[in-house]
C-alpha cells in the first residue's frame, strides 16, 4: 500500500506542473518620422547665374526707346554680377523665341545669407520676379505692356513707348500699380522687396520655359565687357541706361540713366569702317599732307590755284573773279605759302 501511495503522489506532482516555454523578445519599435507637411510655396528648379555676399545697388531711372518694329518685347534691365563686382545690363527690346511667349525677368532674392540671381527665361505667362517693379509693364507682378492676339503682339501704349507710324497693334489700358513704386532691385533681406508668389506666379512656374536666346546671352556678354557698366565705374548711374536692339550700345536711340555722366558722342557713335576690304584701307588710311594741306585751302581756294598766292595773275583760261572785269587790279600780294611736300615724283614750281 505504502508503494501506491508514492506512485499516486508522484502522479499528483507531475499533474501540477506547468512547462513554461520562454518566447522570444518583441523587436525593437522604429520610430517613423511623420510625414512634413506641404510648404506654401515650392520653388522649381531655377538656374542660379550668380551669388554675392552684397545686395545690387538701386535700380536707375531711365526711358524707355521706342520699340524698333513689330514682334519685338521689352526686356528690362537689371544688375549682374561679374568681375568682383555689379554692372548693369541695359534694358532693351529682344524677339522672343517664338510666338506666344512673355518674358520672366531675373531677380535677386536674399535666401541663405546670400544674394543669388534667378535667371529670367521665356513661357506662355508671366512668372515670379521677386516683386521687383522694373517699370514699363512690369510692375511687380505680372506683365501689363502687352499681350499676344493671335500670331501677333500687341502693345499698351499706356506704359509702352511706341511709335504708331511704324507699329499699328496697339492699344490703350490704364494699368492701376498696386506695388509700393521704388528702386528696389531685391527680393527678401534687409531692404529688399517682400513679395511672395501669387497663385497664378505659382502656376506659371510649372509651365514650360524657353531660356534666353542667343542674342540676349550676347547682349549680357557686351555688358559685362563695358567698364563704363560698372557699378562702381558709374555710381549707379550708367550712361548706356536702354538699347533700341540687344548689343546695340552704341547705335542710335541709345537711352542714359538720370544723372548718368554724359558720353562722348564721337567715341560712341564713331562711324564704323567698310566691310568691303579696299574701301577700309582706303578709309583707314592715312591723310596725305599735301591732300591735307588743300583740304584746309581758304574757301576761295578756286579762285586761287595751289601754288599762286592770292594778288598773282591767273593762268591762261582761268575765269575772271566774281564782280571784277577782266584783267582789273588783284588784291595786294600776300605773303608767299608754304609750299606742300612733292608727290608723285612732280617737282614744285
Amino acid at each position: 500500500m505504502r508503494a501506491v501511495a508514492l506512485v499516486l503522489s508522484a502522479v499528483a506532482l507531475l499533474g501540477g506542473c506547468v512547462v513554461r516555454v520562454a518566447s522570444p523578445p518583441p523587436p525593437p519599435r522604429v520610430y517613423v518620422q511623420p510625414p512634413a507637411p506641404a510648404p506654401a510655396y515650392v520653388e522649381p528648379a531655377v538656374d542660379v547665374e550668380a551669388r554675392a555676399t552684397e545686395p545690387p545697388p538701386p535700380l536707375p531711372d531711365y526711358e524707355q526707346p521706342p520699340a524698333p518694329d513689330e514682334g519685338y518685347l521689352w526686356t528690362p534691365g537689371y544688375w549682374a554680377w561679374g568681375g568682383g563686382g555689379y554692372y548693369w545690363v541695359p534694358g532693351t527690346w529682344v524677339q522672343p523665341p517664338r510666338v506666344g511667349v512673355l518674358w520672366t525677368p531675373g531677380y535677386w532674392g536674399f535666401v541663405g545669407g546670400v544674394y543669388a540671381f534667378h535667371v529670367g527665361y521665356w513661357g506662355p505667362h508671366v512668372g515670379f520676379y521677386g516683386g521687383v517693379n522694373y517699370g514699363f509693364g512690369y510692375g511687380g507682378v505680372g506683365f501689363a505692356g502687352g499681350r499676344w492676339v493671335g500670331n501677333s503682339f500687341a502693345y499698351n501704349r499706356s506704359v509702352t513707348n511706341v511709335n504708331v507710324v511704324n507699329i499699328h497693334n496697339t492699344y490703350n489700358e490704364t494699368v492701376v500699380n498696386n506695388v509700393t513704386v521704388n528702386k528696389v532691385s531685391f527680393n527678401g533681406g534687409t531692404g529688399g522687396t517682400v513679395a511672395a508668389p501669387t497663385p497664378q506666379e505659382r502656376a506659371a512656374a510649372t509651365e514650360p520655359h524657353v531660356a534666353p536666346t542667343p542674342m540676349q546671352h550676347q547682349h549680357v556678354q557686351e555688358a559685362a565687357k563695358n567698364p563704363a557698366l560698372q557699378a562702381k565705374a558709374n555710381g549707379g548711374h550708367p550712361a548706356i541706361a536702354a538699347t533700341p536692339r540687344p548689343a546695340a550700345f552704341n547705335a542710335p536711340g541709345v537711352v542714359g540713366a538720370h544723372g548718368a555722366a554724359p558720353v562722348n558722342a564721337a567715341a560712341h557713335f564713331a562711324a564704323p569702317a567698310p566691310a568691303n576690304p579696299a574701301a577700309r584701307a582706303a578709309f583707314q588710311a592715312p591723310v596725305n599732307p599735301a591732300t591735307r594741306v588743300a583740304s584746309q585751302a581758304p574757301a576761295n581756294a578756286a579762285a586761287h590755284p595751289q601754288g599762286q598766292p592770292g594778288g598773282a595773275p591767273p593762268t591762261a583760261g582761268a575765269k575772271p573773279q566774281a564782280g571784277k572785269p577782266p584783267g582789273a587790279p588783284g588784291p595786294k600780294p600776300a605773303a608767299k605759302a608754304k609750299q606742300p611736300p612733292e608727290k608723285n615724283g612732280e617737282k614744285q614750281k
